[in-house]
């Protein structure tokens, strides 16, 4: 009988367990319901699946994205101590009287943070995955929390003409933001399947362009088009790679521009340059990289490299000093691309956030962040896999 009531009263214990865990799984999904966004169906469905990227239910890289689970696991214990900065940011808030004059040069970059830019280009404003929320999670109280306050509120910004997004992760698809940008007039390009979340989240769909890979569009007298990526896709467990990701060539009537979105390093870089280059300046990711996910941020000497392929004049390097994401230290991204672009003579355009560039008449300046300790390319280097090449020193190509 004690035997008994012993598995009885287990079965129990069991059983209720199972129900917490079913109720905090439920509580999850209804907290980020909305911001998972929705799938793609009917029409925008079939024009993926129509998509040369399209395959078996998902979309592909033409390279596959490795990963070494077990040393991802391990290499988190081995973390550097300076992943987040030890005090907030102190990053000067910017009068929005500065975008009143356009720039003389025709040619403006005001990098904000992480992989948000606005870029003003031949008397059009361009903003690239904007982020203004103050965490980058489905949730309000859980997630990476930003290590500086916007340096300009929404409300102040100049009049934007196009809104690009990169893909549907959640530091770079902002679900406050797009909201808070529902009443502009801004025009959203995003990769294909994208376009299902923004319509669930209020925007009109006549400002939502999608774009599968070499796709273009006109903004204006702007043209923009979509460049393949090396990435995936996902807001939630069950919607891996539903949705394209890409990176962008903005091309005005003087000037053009390349913003890389996320991606590892990949053959068609050089196709990209070939067909919409030479470009004034490439935006290009270069933090958040870790050996044991080598193909899917580049690092900072693949971005070097990647720069040269893209055949870009200046390098303006993006996606660090907001949000800690990888296992490297914080200023790290700025050290070894500092060193790589200076191997390679590639001019760097390293701006504090919310400092305004432009290209043509940049000057060198100090580094705004502090010296602290970091691994070199040689201590910690980042090669994607399957190129042709690797090149562990930057200047050299694939």
């Amino acid at each position: 009988m004690k035997t008994r009531g012993f598995w009885r009263v287990l079965r129990r214990g069991a059983m209720g367990l199972a129900a917490l865990l079913a109720l905090g799984i439920l509580v999850l999904v209804m907290d980020g319901y909305t911001a998972f966004g929705r799938r793609a169906t009917g029409a925008r469905r079939e024009r993926m699946e129509r998509s040369p990227q399209w395959k078996d239910g998902r979309f592909d890289n033409p390279q596959p994205l490795v990963n070494h689970y077990g040393e991802m696991l391990t290499s988190a214990l081995q973390a550097s101590p300076h992943t987040n900065p030890t005090e907030p940011l102190q990053v000067a808030p910017i009068d929005p009287a500065r975008f009143r004059t356009p720039p003389p040069t025709g040619l403006r970059l005001t990098w904000l943070g992480h992989s948000t830019l606005l870029v003003e280009l031949d008397g059009h404003r361009i903003l690239t995955d904007p982020v203004w929320s103050e965490r980058v999670s489905p949730y309000t109280w859980v997630g990476p929390t930003r290590w500086f306050a916007p340096p300009i509120a929404l409300a102040d910004l100049p009049p934007i003409d196009a809104v690009v997004i990169s893909h549907d992760h959640y530091d770079h698809l902002d679900m406050g933001t797009v909201v808070a940008l529902k009443d502009s007039k801004a025009v959203f390009i995003v990769p294909l399947g994208v376009g299902a979340h923004l319509e669930s989240w209020g925007i009109p769909v006549e400002r939502i362009v999608e774009l599968d890979w070499w796709e273009r569009t006109q903004v204006g007298g702007l043209e923009v088009v979509a460049t393949p990526a090396r990435h995936a896709s996902g807001r939630q467990v069950l919607d891996k790679d539903a949705t394209l990701w890409a990176g962008y060539a903005l091309v005005g009537p003087k000037h053009r521009v390349f913003f890389s979105g996320d991606t590892g390093l990949f053959p068609a870089m050089a196709d990209i340059g070939a067909r919409l280059g030479p470009f004034d300046v490439t935006m290009i990711e270069t933090g958040q990289y870790h050996r044991t996910w080598p193909d899917w941020h580049i690092g900072p000497e693949q971005a070097v490299l990647a720069h040269q392929m893209l055949r870009g004049k200046a390098m303006l390097p993006i996606h660090w000093a907001l949000f800690g994401l990888a296992y490297h230290g914080w200023t790290e991204p700025a050290e070894r691309v500092r060193a790589a672009a200076a191997l390679a003579s590639v001019p760097l355009l390293l701006p504090k956030p919310g400092q305004s560039l432009e290209p043509d008449a940049a000057q060198a300046e100090s580094p705004w962040w502090p010296a602290l300790s970091w691994e070199t390319a040689e201590q910690h280097p980042i090669l994607s896999t399957g190129m042709p090449v690797t090149a562990t020193q930057p200047g050299s190509r694939p």
